[in-house]
């Protein structure tokens, strides 16, 4: 065998799962399937009520919320935790509406903005009372107090873990 040759070391062990007790497996399992039926619902209850899916709906908030009502197309994917593809359809979908239009990034002249319309924000201040109606009648009025605080304190560890650095 040469000197210049390392032998191979042997395979490193793959580690065990670190298995969720039944605790923790009702925990999630309960946590997970209660989150998809509330948003499943909310989308429901709004899109019957307005015409406005939760998705599109998401959309219009973040645009209402940012400077100006507008924002790069690439910041807005991510803020709706949507692909780049996705959200350029569903700003075109929103754009047909007269709810958002795009423009051309000034700074760069590449990236595009999407820009919340006053029509847009007419639609999303109908649309918001639906929405607030069903987050407090599905969540909120479910729960106490402390329950609310024990939320959010679990909400924002999360965020502070999996959230943008």
């Amino acid at each position: 065998m040469s000197a210049h040759v390392r032998p191979t070391s042997p395979p490193a062990p793959v580690a065990e799962p670190r298995w969720l007790d039944a605790e923790e497996q009702k925990a999630w399992r309960a946590w997970l399937y209660s989150a998809q039926l509330l948003m499943d619902r909310l989308d429901r209850e709004l899109t019957h009520a307005t015409g406005i899916s939760h998705a599109y709906y998401e959309i219009l908030v973040a645009l209402s919320e940012a400077p100006e009502r507008r924002m790069r197309m690439s910041e807005l994917a991510d803020r709706c935790l949507s692909s780049r593809s996705r959200l350029s359809h569903a700003v075109s979908r929103l754009q047909e509406r007269g709810w958002v239009r795009r423009e051309v990034c000034a700074e760069d002249g590449r990236g595009q903005l999407a820009v919340l319309t006053d029509a847009g924000f007419a639609a999303l201040e109908a649309a918001a009372p639906v929405h607030v109606e069903g987050v407090r009648t599905h969540l909120f009025d479910q729960l106490t107090p402390e329950q609310v605080q024990n939320m959010r304190d679990v909400g924002e560890t999360l965020l502070r873990h999996l959230g943008p650095r």
